[in-house]
């Protein structure tokens, strides 16, 4: 009897010719010019925070396959390497050590290797260690360094735009005042603003977007989408009252929302499997997203939407399945 043609495996299920490792390669090379853009703000901050961030969450891997699992560890296809690099672009770049240390132990040994590692986890694991991470260290997640190039690890720290506009508009402020405190459009669409490492520059995410696309590693819908919903939902609000409420263009340039949609809710594993499923997902972000920053306690509000969607996504992929070959539609 023929060996069997089926392989029943967990996901990712990616129908291409690219393999785990050379699509894990692509996302990192896409990442590459936001990273630069961190570098030439940040300095060395950049650098030493997404060189350990790297570091221990490779080693933790590692560890995790090779004494606890007790199985050939799983670092060479890169996915670790993603998990550093996004849990770097998720913090500030004068974090310190430990930190980072804790950052990427939560990271892979929570969020992505208890669950059994790749492609069983069903939360993004980086965002997984971001939100631990805020929600333990809320001073130290917070104090952004301005971004100035610096070679030293100190370095002035202040409010981000969305920090400076909602300690404003509770001071009773409106939105025109506060965006005189705030660089410019221009300087928001390259990269000259304070945050996270990796959501600094459009521009930069823009270019590693359009790389994953030329690429077919992921598809247009959930970050077109998803930066759509808070375009079109931050609009509706923006017309109704600019005095209460910044302009769409403020809301998709500012923050994580072109960080989360391209590189984070387009995770292969914790995103669904069909067109339409990852619409109604990238919807969810962006809806959860606007009413966080908008009504929440924080002013950011992608980390959370996007893990709560991340939930979801077994319910998604239940009723939004595509049609099975051969049965009609």
């Amino acid at each position: 009897m023929s060996q069997s043609l089926l392989t029943v495996a967990p996901s990712p299920h990616i129908h291409t010719e690219l393999t785990i490792p050379q699509v894990m390669r692509g996302v990192i090379i896409a990442m590459v010019p936001a990273l630069l853009v961190s570098v030439y703000n940040f300095g060395l901050g950049a650098v030493y925070v997404t060189g350990l961030s790297i570091l221990f969450c490779a080693g933790a891997e590692w560890a995790i396959c090779k004494f606890l699992l007790k199985r050939e560890p799983t670092i060479t296809d890169g996915s670790a390497v993603i998990t550093g690099m996004l849990l770097a672009f998720n913090v500030p770049s004068n974090l310190p050590w430990y930190i980072i240390l804790i950052g990427s132990l939560v990271s892979v040994g929570i969020g992505k290797m208890s669950f059994g590692g790749l492609g069983n986890n069903p939360f993004n694991p980086a965002l997984v260690g971001r939100v631990f991470l805020l929600l333990s260290f809320p001073v130290e997640m917070t104090s952004w360094p301005q971004a100035v190039a610096t070679w030293s690890l100190d370095g002035t720290t202040g409010a981000t735009p969305l920090g400076i506009l909602k300690d404003g508009l509770r001071a009773g402020e409106t939105v025109p005042a506060l965006m005189q405190q705030m660089p410019s459009y221009t300087d928001f669409f390259f990269g000259f603003q304070g945050g996270s490492l990796g959501e600094m520059s459009a521009f930069a995410l823009l270019i590693g977007l359009g790389y994953m696309l030329y690429r077919k590693i992921i598809t247009w819908h959930i970050p077109v989408t998803m930066i759509a919903t808070v375009f079109v939902m931050t609009g509706i609000f923006w017309f109704i009252d600019p005095t209460r409420f910044a302009s769409p263009l403020f809301h998709v340039l500012t923050g994580g929302v072109m960080l989360g949609a391209i590189f984070m809710a387009t995770d292969y594993v914790t995103s669904p499997v069909s067109h339409k499923g990852m619409i109604v997902f990238a919807i969810g972000c962006g809806v959860l997203t606007v009413l966080i920053r908008l009504f929440g306690a924080y002013p950011e509000g992608v980390s959370f939407a996007i893990l709560i969607m991340n939930a979801f996504v077994p319910l998604i992929n239940t009723y939004l399945k595509p049609v099975r070959y051969g049965r009609k539609k």
